[in-house]
Formats: C-alpha cells, structure tokens, sequence
C-alpha cells in the first residue's frame, strides 16, 4: 500500500510541475522576472548558458531539498516529492532544451503526432518577443489544438 501511495505521490507531482512550469513562466518568467528570461526570447550572448537557466537551478534546488528533507529529517513525503520534480525537470530539459532548442543534437528526426504538437505550439510562443500578449506557456501538455493536423 505505501508502494502505491508513493507512485500516487510521484505522478502527482509530475503532473503538478506542469502547472508549476505554466504559472511560472506565465507569471515570472514574463512577469517580474523578465530580466532573466528574456535571453531566452532574444539572443544577445554568444554563450551557451542563458540567465534563464537559473530558473531550472531553481527547480532543482527544490528537488535537492526535498531530498534531504527525507534522508536526514526522516520526512518520508520528500522522496517522492523530490523525485516527481526532478523526473519533471529531466522531461522539460530533454523535451525543451534537447529537442525543441537543439542545446545537444538530439532526436532531430522525431517528427510523430507529439513532436509536432510541442514544437508548433512552442513556435507559437517564441513567435512573441516581447513578455507581453505571449501564449502557450505550458511544455509537456500544451492546448489541444496545436496537435491537429496542418
């Protein structure tokens, strides 16, 4: 029974990191903290690191404290918590930062129903520079409707 409560807890918290990633980049990252994310929208470095890498720093961190929550406080909740956050996190990079962006030269030829869907539903949000009158703010389930057939 604890097995299935912590695969409960897991799931939940994966799916929760989604809404997490739309608040957070709907309402920070293009709100009060658009002095981070911006580079993201316009490349004005040469670098390969962007300033809006540190909100996965921040995420990260999130999932590290939970972690020691549960090895050294005995507070069981942090494992699974932890774990959903960074399983989360490793899906957003491998789907935003891997296959969307192409940071690494990975899975360039994925081309099935949800490759198209989160690249053109990215598309869209990338096709707004600025941090205002921006759409599509989630990553892993965006609206449907960038998912029909075009």
């Amino acid at each position: 029974m604890q097995t299935l409560l912590w695969i409960f807890i897991f799931l939940l918290t994966f799916g929760i990191m989604e809404f997490m990633a739309w608040f957070t980049h709907k309402y920070v990252m293009h709100g009060f903290l658009w002095s981070l994310h911006r580079d993201h929208h316009h490349k004005d470095h040469g670098s390969w690191w962007e300033r809006n890498d540190f909100f996965f720093i921040f995420y990260a961190l999130v999932s590290i404290g939970c972690f020691l929550l549960w090895q050294y406080e005995n507070v069981w909740i942090g494992l699974p918590i932890g774990l959903g956050i960074f399983a989360y996190g490793v899906a957003y990079f491998m789907v935003h930062d891997i296959f969307i962006h192409q940071r690494f030269k990975l899975f360039r030829n994925a081309n099935n129903w949800y490759a198209k869907g989160i690249r053109r539903a990215h598309k869209i949000h990338h096709k707004h520079l600025g941090k205002e009158e921006g759409e599509c703010f989630g990553m892993l389930a965006p609206p449907l409707k960038y998912f029909k057939n075009k």
